[in-house]
Protein backbone atom coordinates (compact mmCIF):
# COMPACT_ATOMS: atom_id res chain seq x y z
CA UNK A 1 0.00 0.00 0.00
CA UNK A 2 2.95 2.27 0.79
CA UNK A 3 4.64 1.88 -2.48
CA UNK A 4 1.54 2.78 -4.27
CA UNK A 5 1.11 6.19 -2.45
CA UNK A 6 4.84 6.40 -3.21
CA UNK A 7 4.30 5.80 -6.48
CA UNK A 8 1.20 8.24 -6.95
CA UNK A 9 3.22 11.17 -4.99
CA UNK A 10 5.77 10.54 -7.64
CA UNK A 11 3.75 10.13 -10.55
CA UNK A 12 1.78 13.57 -9.18
CA UNK A 13 5.22 15.50 -8.87
CA UNK A 14 6.19 14.37 -12.41
CA UNK A 15 2.51 15.75 -13.88
CA UNK A 16 3.14 19.03 -11.81
CA UNK A 17 6.78 19.66 -13.27
CA UNK A 18 5.55 18.44 -16.71
CA UNK A 19 2.57 20.82 -16.36
CA UNK A 20 5.00 24.17 -15.44
CA UNK A 21 7.47 23.61 -18.04
CA UNK A 22 4.47 23.31 -20.58
CA UNK A 23 3.18 26.87 -18.78
CA UNK A 24 6.51 28.23 -18.82
CA UNK A 25 7.45 27.16 -22.73
CA UNK A 26 4.63 29.13 -24.53
CA UNK A 27 3.10 32.25 -22.18
CA UNK A 28 0.98 34.49 -23.52
CA UNK A 29 1.84 38.45 -23.10
CA UNK A 30 -1.53 40.70 -21.78
CA UNK A 31 -1.01 43.04 -24.63
CA UNK A 32 -1.16 39.89 -27.17
CA UNK A 33 -4.58 38.85 -25.09
CA UNK A 34 -6.06 41.56 -25.54
CA UNK A 35 -5.48 41.97 -29.01
CA UNK A 36 -6.71 38.85 -29.77
CA UNK A 37 -10.00 39.60 -27.39
CA UNK A 38 -10.44 42.84 -29.62
CA UNK A 39 -10.67 41.19 -32.79
CA UNK A 40 -12.34 37.57 -31.55
CA UNK A 41 -14.86 38.77 -29.07
CA UNK A 42 -18.34 37.93 -29.96
CA UNK A 43 -20.08 40.92 -27.55
CA UNK A 44 -17.79 43.52 -29.72
CA UNK A 45 -18.83 41.70 -33.17
CA UNK A 46 -22.89 42.07 -32.36
CA UNK A 47 -21.80 45.91 -31.25
CA UNK A 48 -19.87 46.84 -34.59
CA UNK A 49 -23.10 44.89 -36.20
CA UNK A 50 -25.30 48.04 -34.50
CA UNK A 51 -23.45 50.96 -35.65
CA UNK A 52 -24.46 49.63 -38.89
CA UNK A 53 -28.07 49.46 -38.36
CA UNK A 54 -27.37 53.43 -36.88
CA UNK A 55 -25.63 54.35 -40.35
CA UNK A 56 -28.27 53.16 -42.41
CA UNK A 57 -30.87 54.79 -39.90
CA UNK A 58 -29.21 57.88 -40.77
CA UNK A 59 -29.04 57.39 -44.56
CA UNK A 60 -33.02 57.00 -44.23
CA UNK A 61 -33.49 60.35 -42.60
CA UNK A 62 -31.07 62.12 -44.73
CA UNK A 63 -33.90 60.59 -47.36
CA UNK A 64 -36.77 62.36 -45.89
CA UNK A 65 -36.78 65.64 -48.11
CA UNK A 66 -37.67 63.68 -50.54
CA UNK A 67 -41.13 64.35 -52.65
CA UNK A 68 -44.06 62.13 -53.41
CA UNK A 69 -44.46 61.56 -56.91
CA UNK A 70 -47.66 59.24 -57.53
CA UNK A 71 -48.85 57.89 -60.80
CA UNK A 72 -52.29 56.69 -61.04
CA UNK A 73 -54.40 55.10 -63.61
CA UNK A 74 -57.67 53.76 -63.70
CA UNK A 75 -60.66 52.56 -66.38
CA UNK A 76 -64.34 52.48 -64.94
CA UNK A 77 -67.29 51.31 -65.56
CA UNK A 78 -70.40 52.66 -63.99
CA UNK A 79 -73.35 54.81 -63.79
CA UNK A 80 -72.99 58.93 -62.92
CA UNK A 81 -76.22 60.32 -60.54
CA UNK A 82 -75.84 63.65 -59.01
CA UNK A 83 -77.46 65.58 -56.38
CA UNK A 84 -77.36 68.98 -54.78
CA UNK A 85 -75.88 69.13 -51.25
CA UNK A 86 -72.49 68.91 -49.16
CA UNK A 87 -70.97 65.93 -47.76
CA UNK A 88 -67.81 64.92 -46.22
CA UNK A 89 -65.59 62.26 -48.09
CA UNK A 90 -64.71 60.34 -45.26
CA UNK A 91 -61.59 58.82 -47.82
CA UNK A 92 -64.31 56.12 -48.79
CA UNK A 93 -67.06 57.85 -50.82
CA UNK A 94 -66.61 57.13 -54.87
CA UNK A 95 -66.69 60.35 -56.78
CA UNK A 96 -69.19 61.22 -59.56
CA UNK A 97 -68.69 64.31 -61.76
CA UNK A 98 -71.42 65.51 -64.28
CA UNK A 99 -74.31 67.67 -64.31
CA UNK A 100 -77.97 66.30 -62.24
CA UNK A 101 -80.27 64.25 -64.03
CA UNK A 102 -84.38 64.72 -63.35
CA UNK A 103 -84.25 60.82 -63.02
CA UNK A 104 -82.21 58.09 -61.54
CA UNK A 105 -80.03 56.93 -64.61
CA UNK A 106 -79.10 53.29 -64.92
CA UNK A 107 -77.73 53.39 -68.03
CA UNK A 108 -73.77 52.53 -67.95
CA UNK A 109 -70.61 54.94 -68.46
CA UNK A 110 -67.56 53.92 -69.54
CA UNK A 111 -64.36 56.10 -68.05
CA UNK A 112 -60.47 56.63 -66.86
CA UNK A 113 -58.58 58.51 -65.70
CA UNK A 114 -54.85 59.18 -65.00
CA UNK A 115 -52.88 61.30 -62.84
CA UNK A 116 -49.66 62.38 -61.88
CA UNK A 117 -49.48 64.11 -58.43
CA UNK A 118 -47.07 66.10 -56.42
CA UNK A 119 -46.44 66.76 -52.82
CA UNK A 120 -43.33 67.61 -51.44
CA UNK A 121 -42.68 69.39 -48.00
CA UNK A 122 -40.59 71.88 -49.15
CA UNK A 123 -39.99 73.82 -46.01
CA UNK A 124 -40.71 73.24 -42.18
CA UNK A 125 -38.13 75.75 -40.31
CA UNK A 126 -35.24 73.48 -39.73
CA UNK A 127 -37.33 69.96 -39.07
CA UNK A 128 -35.21 68.37 -41.33
CA UNK A 129 -32.01 69.91 -40.40
CA UNK A 130 -32.54 69.00 -36.48
CA UNK A 131 -33.68 64.90 -37.62
CA UNK A 132 -30.19 65.03 -39.62
CA UNK A 133 -28.63 65.59 -36.30
CA UNK A 134 -30.18 63.46 -34.05
CA UNK A 135 -29.47 60.51 -36.62
CA UNK A 136 -25.82 61.74 -36.87
CA UNK A 137 -25.94 61.39 -32.94
CA UNK A 138 -27.52 58.53 -32.57
CA UNK A 139 -24.21 57.17 -34.37
CA UNK A 140 -22.33 58.72 -32.38
CA UNK A 141 -23.80 56.88 -29.56
CA UNK A 142 -23.76 53.35 -31.12
CA UNK A 143 -20.13 54.38 -32.04
CA UNK A 144 -19.23 55.29 -28.29
CA UNK A 145 -21.09 52.25 -26.94
CA UNK A 146 -19.04 50.05 -29.03
CA UNK A 147 -16.12 51.46 -27.70
CA UNK A 148 -16.92 50.83 -24.41
CA UNK A 149 -17.94 47.47 -24.52
CA UNK A 150 -13.90 47.62 -25.67
CA UNK A 151 -13.34 49.10 -22.79
CA UNK A 152 -14.90 46.78 -20.17
CA UNK A 153 -13.72 43.92 -22.38
CA UNK A 154 -10.57 45.20 -21.49
CA UNK A 155 -10.86 45.42 -18.06
CA UNK A 156 -12.01 41.63 -18.07
CA UNK A 157 -9.88 40.76 -19.79
CA UNK A 158 -6.59 42.57 -17.66
CA UNK A 159 -8.56 40.95 -14.40
CA UNK A 160 -8.96 37.40 -15.25
CA UNK A 161 -5.39 37.79 -16.89
CA UNK A 162 -4.39 38.60 -13.39
CA UNK A 163 -6.26 35.79 -11.70
CA UNK A 164 -3.96 33.33 -13.77
CA UNK A 165 -1.07 34.48 -12.35
CA UNK A 166 -2.67 34.42 -8.96
CA UNK A 167 -3.34 31.17 -9.54
CA UNK A 168 -0.09 30.06 -10.93
CA UNK A 169 1.63 31.29 -8.21
CA UNK A 170 -0.89 29.52 -5.73
CA UNK A 171 -0.32 26.38 -7.68
CA UNK A 172 3.91 26.57 -7.35
CA UNK A 173 3.07 27.74 -4.02
CA UNK A 174 0.90 23.79 -3.52
CA UNK A 175 3.67 21.83 -4.65
CA UNK A 176 6.36 23.23 -2.61
CA UNK A 177 3.65 22.91 -0.05
CA UNK A 178 3.21 18.96 -1.37
CA UNK A 179 7.35 18.48 -1.65
CA UNK A 180 7.22 19.58 2.50
CA UNK A 181 4.58 17.04 3.23
CA UNK A 182 6.58 14.36 1.29
CA UNK A 183 9.37 15.28 3.33
CA UNK A 184 7.47 15.32 6.51
CA UNK A 185 5.97 11.87 5.55
CA UNK A 186 9.14 10.30 4.59
CA UNK A 187 11.17 11.46 7.76
CA UNK A 188 8.20 9.97 10.01
CA UNK A 189 7.95 6.81 7.89
CA UNK A 190 11.75 6.74 8.86
CA UNK A 191 11.32 7.44 12.33
CA UNK A 192 8.48 5.02 12.93
CA UNK A 193 10.14 2.23 11.66
CA UNK A 194 13.03 2.78 14.53
CA UNK A 195 10.63 3.36 17.27
CA UNK A 196 11.20 6.92 17.64
CA UNK A 197 8.28 7.94 16.47
CA UNK A 198 4.34 6.54 17.08
CA UNK A 199 2.41 5.43 13.69
CA UNK A 200 -0.19 8.11 14.23
CA UNK A 201 2.37 10.34 13.36
CA UNK A 202 2.40 8.70 9.90
CA UNK A 203 -1.28 9.09 9.37
CA UNK A 204 -1.06 12.76 10.48
CA UNK A 205 1.31 13.43 7.82
CA UNK A 206 -0.56 11.10 5.47
CA UNK A 207 -3.94 13.71 5.76
CA UNK A 208 -1.63 16.83 5.32
CA UNK A 209 -0.49 15.44 1.90
CA UNK A 210 -3.55 14.44 1.09
CA UNK A 211 -4.56 17.82 1.73
CA UNK A 212 -2.40 19.50 -0.26
CA UNK A 213 -2.86 17.80 -2.92
CA UNK A 214 -6.95 18.25 -2.73
CA UNK A 215 -5.57 22.14 -2.64
CA UNK A 216 -3.49 21.54 -5.81
CA UNK A 217 -6.06 19.85 -7.83
CA UNK A 218 -9.06 22.31 -6.36
CA UNK A 219 -6.87 25.47 -7.15
CA UNK A 220 -5.79 23.55 -10.67
CA UNK A 221 -9.31 23.73 -11.84
CA UNK A 222 -9.90 27.03 -10.79
CA UNK A 223 -7.19 28.18 -12.93
CA UNK A 224 -8.67 26.07 -16.20
CA UNK A 225 -12.27 27.70 -15.04
CA UNK A 226 -10.63 31.43 -16.05
CA UNK A 227 -8.79 29.82 -18.90
CA UNK A 228 -11.62 28.58 -20.38
CA UNK A 229 -13.41 32.76 -19.72
CA UNK A 230 -10.40 33.76 -21.78
CA UNK A 231 -10.86 31.25 -24.12
CA UNK A 232 -14.55 32.44 -24.74
CA UNK A 233 -13.47 35.74 -25.95
CA UNK A 234 -9.91 35.63 -27.43
CA UNK A 235 -11.10 31.93 -29.59
CA UNK A 236 -7.91 30.57 -28.67
CA UNK A 237 -7.65 26.99 -27.19
CA UNK A 238 -7.76 27.47 -23.37
CA UNK A 239 -4.70 24.95 -22.99
CA UNK A 240 -3.05 27.75 -24.58
CA UNK A 241 -3.56 30.62 -22.44
CA UNK A 242 -0.45 31.13 -20.18
CA UNK A 243 0.21 33.92 -18.04
CA UNK A 244 3.46 35.44 -18.18
CA UNK A 245 5.18 34.95 -15.29
CA UNK A 246 7.34 38.05 -14.77
CA UNK A 247 3.95 40.76 -15.23
CA UNK A 248 4.18 41.41 -11.22
CA UNK A 249 7.76 41.65 -11.14
CA UNK A 250 8.04 43.98 -13.51
CA UNK A 251 5.02 45.79 -12.39
CA UNK A 252 6.81 46.13 -8.97
CA UNK A 253 10.08 47.41 -10.00
CA UNK A 254 8.30 50.27 -11.89
CA UNK A 255 6.14 52.11 -8.69
CA UNK A 256 6.58 54.86 -10.75
CA UNK A 257 3.81 54.03 -13.37
CA UNK A 258 1.43 54.67 -10.60
CA UNK A 259 1.99 58.71 -11.25
CA UNK A 260 0.71 58.66 -14.95
CA UNK A 261 -2.01 61.52 -15.42
CA UNK A 262 -5.36 60.50 -16.04
CA UNK A 263 -7.48 60.51 -19.62
CA UNK A 264 -10.88 62.31 -19.03
CA UNK A 265 -10.93 63.76 -22.22
CA UNK A 266 -11.22 60.11 -24.26
CA UNK A 267 -12.50 58.10 -21.59
CA UNK A 268 -14.83 55.56 -23.29
CA UNK A 269 -16.79 55.36 -20.22
CA UNK A 270 -17.23 59.33 -20.23
CA UNK A 271 -17.40 59.52 -23.97
CA UNK A 272 -20.57 57.35 -23.87
CA UNK A 273 -22.54 59.28 -21.39
CA UNK A 274 -21.38 62.31 -22.70
CA UNK A 275 -22.94 61.19 -26.54
CA UNK A 276 -26.09 60.26 -24.70
CA UNK A 277 -26.16 63.95 -22.79
CA UNK A 278 -25.45 65.66 -26.11
CA UNK A 279 -28.09 63.12 -27.98
CA UNK A 280 -30.51 64.29 -25.86
CA UNK A 281 -29.96 67.73 -26.15
CA UNK A 282 -30.37 67.31 -30.03
CA UNK A 283 -33.35 65.57 -29.59
CA UNK A 284 -34.73 68.39 -27.43
CA UNK A 285 -34.30 70.92 -30.47
CA UNK A 286 -35.70 68.57 -32.63
CA UNK A 287 -39.06 68.48 -30.93
CA UNK A 288 -38.72 72.06 -30.68
CA UNK A 289 -38.96 72.04 -34.84
CA UNK A 290 -41.18 69.17 -35.17
CA UNK A 291 -44.16 70.87 -34.72
CA UNK A 292 -43.53 74.10 -36.93
CA UNK A 293 -45.64 75.22 -40.01
CA UNK A 294 -44.90 73.06 -43.22
CA UNK A 295 -44.50 75.33 -46.59
CA UNK A 296 -45.35 72.31 -48.95
CA UNK A 297 -45.60 72.32 -52.84
CA UNK A 298 -48.29 70.76 -54.25
CA UNK A 299 -48.87 69.56 -57.95
CA UNK A 300 -50.64 67.42 -60.54
CA UNK A 301 -51.70 66.82 -63.72
CA UNK A 302 -54.50 64.19 -65.18
CA UNK A 303 -56.43 63.27 -68.17
CA UNK A 304 -59.76 61.58 -68.45
CA UNK A 305 -62.29 60.48 -70.94
CA UNK A 306 -66.03 59.62 -70.53
CA UNK A 307 -68.62 57.79 -72.86
CA UNK A 308 -71.10 60.62 -71.60
CA UNK A 309 -70.61 63.52 -74.67
CA UNK A 310 -70.77 67.32 -73.92
CA UNK A 311 -74.63 67.44 -74.44
CA UNK A 312 -75.27 64.03 -72.26
CA UNK A 313 -76.15 61.40 -74.82
CA UNK A 314 -74.79 58.40 -73.77
CA UNK A 315 -72.62 56.75 -76.28
CA UNK A 316 -70.61 53.14 -76.52
CA UNK A 317 -69.29 52.48 -73.30
CA UNK A 318 -66.10 51.63 -75.22
CA UNK A 319 -65.51 56.08 -75.96
CA UNK A 320 -65.28 56.38 -72.57
CA UNK A 321 -61.54 54.88 -72.95
CA UNK A 322 -58.71 56.90 -74.16
CA UNK A 323 -57.87 60.76 -73.19
CA UNK A 324 -59.58 63.35 -74.76
CA UNK A 325 -59.55 66.06 -71.85
CA UNK A 326 -56.14 67.16 -69.73
CA UNK A 327 -56.15 69.60 -66.39
CA UNK A 328 -53.15 70.94 -64.58
CA UNK A 329 -53.13 72.09 -61.03
CA UNK A 330 -49.91 73.59 -58.88
CA UNK A 331 -50.23 75.33 -55.47
CA UNK A 332 -48.04 76.40 -52.21
CA UNK A 333 -49.83 75.47 -48.95
CA UNK A 334 -49.15 76.03 -45.26
CA UNK A 335 -50.26 74.37 -42.66
CA UNK A 336 -50.43 74.57 -39.04
CA UNK A 337 -51.85 72.82 -36.21
CA UNK A 338 -52.50 75.27 -33.17
CA UNK A 339 -53.21 72.45 -30.74
CA UNK A 340 -49.32 71.45 -31.55
CA UNK A 341 -48.33 74.25 -29.35
CA UNK A 342 -49.65 72.49 -26.81
CA UNK A 343 -48.32 69.36 -27.93
CA UNK A 344 -44.75 70.69 -28.13
CA UNK A 345 -44.53 71.87 -24.43
CA UNK A 346 -45.86 68.35 -23.04
CA UNK A 347 -42.99 66.67 -25.43
CA UNK A 348 -40.52 69.05 -24.64
CA UNK A 349 -40.82 68.85 -20.91
CA UNK A 350 -40.22 65.00 -21.30
CA UNK A 351 -36.94 65.16 -23.36
CA UNK A 352 -35.64 67.91 -21.09
CA UNK A 353 -36.50 65.69 -18.27
CA UNK A 354 -34.54 62.54 -20.56
CA UNK A 355 -31.72 64.92 -21.04
CA UNK A 356 -31.22 66.14 -17.25
CA UNK A 357 -31.36 62.51 -16.31
CA UNK A 358 -28.39 61.80 -18.75
CA UNK A 359 -26.52 64.68 -17.50
CA UNK A 360 -26.95 63.31 -13.78
CA UNK A 361 -25.64 59.85 -15.77
CA UNK A 362 -22.49 61.64 -16.72
CA UNK A 363 -21.86 62.96 -13.30
CA UNK A 364 -21.91 59.98 -11.59
CA UNK A 365 -19.91 58.17 -14.03
CA UNK A 366 -17.23 60.56 -13.26
CA UNK A 367 -17.66 60.61 -9.09
CA UNK A 368 -17.62 57.42 -9.78
CA UNK A 369 -14.26 56.84 -11.51
CA UNK A 370 -12.73 59.70 -9.51
CA UNK A 371 -13.33 57.31 -6.42
CA UNK A 372 -12.29 54.30 -8.23
CA UNK A 373 -8.74 55.64 -9.16
CA UNK A 374 -8.53 57.02 -5.20
CA UNK A 375 -9.38 53.60 -3.95
CA UNK A 376 -6.61 51.53 -6.26
CA UNK A 377 -4.09 54.32 -4.79
CA UNK A 378 -4.83 53.13 -1.43
CA UNK A 379 -4.55 49.87 -2.39
CA UNK A 380 -1.27 50.01 -4.24
CA UNK A 381 0.46 51.76 -1.70
CA UNK A 382 -0.76 49.28 0.95
CA UNK A 383 0.11 46.36 -1.01
CA UNK A 384 3.97 48.04 -1.38
CA UNK A 385 3.90 48.27 2.18
CA UNK A 386 2.95 44.62 2.48
CA UNK A 387 5.51 43.79 0.15
CA UNK A 388 7.95 45.63 2.24
CA UNK A 389 6.88 44.37 5.13
CA UNK A 390 6.58 40.54 3.79
CA UNK A 391 9.82 39.08 2.70
CA UNK A 392 11.22 39.45 6.83
CA UNK A 393 7.55 37.52 7.48
CA UNK A 394 8.71 34.77 4.90
CA UNK A 395 12.14 34.26 5.94
CA UNK A 396 11.54 33.92 9.31
CA UNK A 397 8.68 31.69 8.54
CA UNK A 398 11.09 29.43 6.45
CA UNK A 399 13.26 29.54 9.08
CA UNK A 400 11.20 28.65 11.73
CA UNK A 401 9.83 25.61 9.57
CA UNK A 402 13.63 24.56 9.19
CA UNK A 403 13.97 24.39 12.98
CA UNK A 404 11.04 22.42 13.61
CA UNK A 405 11.58 19.86 11.15
CA UNK A 406 15.48 19.44 12.64
CA UNK A 407 13.91 19.36 16.10
CA UNK A 408 11.05 16.99 14.66
CA UNK A 409 13.86 14.44 13.64
CA UNK A 410 15.83 14.66 16.67
CA UNK A 411 12.75 13.84 18.83
CA UNK A 412 12.69 17.29 20.27
CA UNK A 413 9.01 18.79 19.02
CA UNK A 414 5.99 16.89 18.07
CA UNK A 415 4.18 17.04 14.72
CA UNK A 416 2.09 19.33 15.67
CA UNK A 417 4.20 22.09 16.16
CA UNK A 418 5.65 20.79 12.74
CA UNK A 419 2.40 21.27 11.39
CA UNK A 420 1.80 24.72 12.87
CA UNK A 421 5.60 25.74 11.80
CA UNK A 422 4.38 24.38 8.09
CA UNK A 423 1.45 26.37 7.76
CA UNK A 424 2.78 29.33 9.35
CA UNK A 425 5.58 29.41 6.26
CA UNK A 426 2.43 28.56 3.85
CA UNK A 427 0.21 31.44 5.15
CA UNK A 428 3.58 33.26 4.71
CA UNK A 429 4.23 32.12 0.72
CA UNK A 430 0.78 32.87 0.25
CA UNK A 431 0.50 36.46 1.34
CA UNK A 432 3.14 36.99 -0.49
CA UNK A 433 1.52 36.12 -3.67
CA UNK A 434 -1.47 38.18 -2.52
CA UNK A 435 0.10 41.25 -2.16
CA UNK A 436 1.63 41.07 -5.53
CA UNK A 437 -1.65 40.32 -7.36
CA UNK A 438 -2.90 42.98 -5.20
CA UNK A 439 -0.48 45.54 -6.40
CA UNK A 440 -0.56 44.59 -10.17
CA UNK A 441 -4.43 44.48 -9.84
CA UNK A 442 -4.84 47.57 -8.09
CA UNK A 443 -2.17 49.46 -10.78
CA UNK A 444 -4.13 48.47 -13.38
CA UNK A 445 -7.67 49.32 -12.10
CA UNK A 446 -6.25 52.55 -11.49
CA UNK A 447 -5.27 52.54 -15.70
CA UNK A 448 -8.56 51.25 -16.29
CA UNK A 449 -9.86 53.94 -14.48
CA UNK A 450 -7.73 56.50 -15.79
CA UNK A 451 -7.26 55.30 -19.40
CA UNK A 452 -3.73 54.77 -19.59
CA UNK A 453 -4.10 50.84 -20.18
CA UNK A 454 -1.54 51.12 -23.05
CA UNK A 455 1.11 53.26 -20.69
CA UNK A 456 1.50 50.12 -18.07
CA UNK A 457 1.33 47.86 -21.23
CA UNK A 458 4.19 49.40 -22.37
CA UNK A 459 6.31 48.75 -19.02
CA UNK A 460 5.82 45.27 -19.32
CA UNK A 461 8.10 45.33 -22.89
Amino acid sequence: MLSLKRCFGIALLLLLAITAKAQQSTPITLKELLNRADQKAPTLLTDSAAILIRQAQAAETRSSWLPNLKLNYQADVGTSNNTTGPYFGFGIIPSSSGGIHNTNVTTAVGDNLGIASLDWEIYNFGKYGAQNKVANSDIKVEQNQFAQSKYQLEAYTIGDYLQLLRLQDFLAIQVRNIQRNQQIRRSIESLAKSGIRAGVDTSIAEAELSKARLNYIELNNQLKQVQLQLSAVTGLPYQSIVPDSTVEAALINQPSAALFAPDTINHPIINFYRSVYQNSLQREDLVKKLYNPKISLDAAAWERASSVNASGQYNSISNGYGFDRGNYLVGLSVSYNLFDLRRKQLKLRTQKASTQYAMKKLQEQQQLLSVSSSQADVEMQTALERLKEIPNQLKAANDGYRQKLSLYKNGLTDIVELDAALNILYRAETDYMQAKYTYANALFQKAITQNQVNTVLNLLK
